[in-house]
């Protein structure tokens, strides 16, 4: 079996041959030491071999250690290194300017091998301490980003249970609007946003009296306009939110009733004063809605549907989108297979 060395790495820096012996001699017991006799090749080393410490002399030709330490902290990648400056230059002013370029320690030439030791090992430490709380800090921040999700998923179920009540619903139009946000050129940050926040787009429907929502003929007039009252039903179950999350779910929720010529509620909003995450679930909310048996319709073919969507384009959803959608059919009818009711 192959015997890996896990010991941590250290990084030695200095532009005099004996001055690396003698570090390299205090720490290779304990660690794994690299060495770079320039700034150059220390910068060079740090970004591709991630050692886990550095210890680097301040006085050396063309970069000196200082430049180092700030070239170092100004990259993305190598930033996080602790850097412990090793010189013979140990006046306050000194360790000043070294603590401001971003070192961890200053320790003075000629080394003392317990100082040397003990230092690495205190600093490590503290890195490794640090890196454990990122990485958990990071898991919280998923289990939070996730619940959220989980939340926005229930509650978009919660909705469609009022009048369809395997929910499949909002599964299959988020994931239409994930293909139509992908097929656009959107990034897959923003098409993950997308299909996370669009299942909230129908949960206005919880304030709408069952005796509207489930009637099997045609709403009168105010039932009409109290069933309009959704979106913005919808965008106050919501509500406010310094989340991105739910800042679109409730933008969602309060456009996706919009349309492209200006028809549309609650607001009228026209072209692309409507939002994009409202333009995107329109189209894909429609087609799922006229594919799926209903109270009061029964469920069209998926040509019929996909030819309204082609014939609307224009008026009710904006070209680019109902062309995209329709550019994705052989990915929908998958997805309606997947998650039927």
């Amino acid at each position: 079996m192959e015997n890996r060395d896990r010991r941590q790495t250290v990084l030695v820096v200095d532009d005099v041959p004996e001055n690396i012996d003698i570090l390299s001699n205090i720490l290779k017991p304990e660690f794994k030491v690299k060495v770079a006799i320039n700034g150059r090749k220390a910068i060079e080393i740090a970004e591709k071999d991630m050692p886990d410490i550095i210890l680097l002399d301040v006085m050396m030709p063309e970069i000196s250690g200082y430049e180092v330490c700030r070239a170092l902290k100004s990259s993305l990648v190598t930033r996080s290194i602790p850097v412990i400056f090793i010189t013979a230059k140990g006046d306050v002013e000194d360790e000043s300017m070294g603590f401001s370029a971003g070192g961890v320690d200053y320790i003075t030439k000629p080394v003392s091998a317990p100082i040397v030791l003990a230092r690495v090992k205190t600093q490590l430490a503290m890195y490794d301490h640090r890196r454990m709380l990122e990485t958990m800090v990071r898991e919280r921040t998923k289990e939070l980003h996730e619940t959220r999700l989980e939340i926005i998923r229930r509650l978009g179920f919660a909705a469609e249970y009022k009048d369809n009540e395997t929910g499949m619903h909002v599964i299959r139009m988020s994931r239409y609007c994930h293909l139509i946000a992908k097929k656009i050129g959107m990034k897959e940050a923003e098409a993950e946003l997308i299909l996370s926040a669009s299942p909230m787009h129908d949960v206005g429907k919880i304030g709408i009296p069952d005796s509207i929502l489930l009637k099997p003929g045609k709403l009168d007039d105010d039932e009409w306009q109290l069933m309009k009252e959704h979106p913005r039903i919808g965008y106050r179950i919501i509500g406010g939110h310094d989340s991105e999350l739910l800042q679109t779910a409730a933008t969602a929720a309060l456009t996706h009733h919009e349309k492209w010529d200006g028809s549309g509620y609650p607001e009228g909003l026209k072209g692309e004063n409507i939002p994009v995450i409202g333009r995107i679930t329109a189209v894909a909310d429609v087609f799922d809605a006229l594919t799926s048996e209903r109270p009061y319709k029964s469920a069209w073919s998926i040509e019929k549907a996909a030819e309204y969507i082609r014939n609307e384009s224009g008026r009710h959803f904006e070209p680019r989108l109902a062309e995209a959608f329709l550019k994705c059919l052989p990915d929908v009818i998958k997805i309606r297979d997947n998650f039927g009711d």
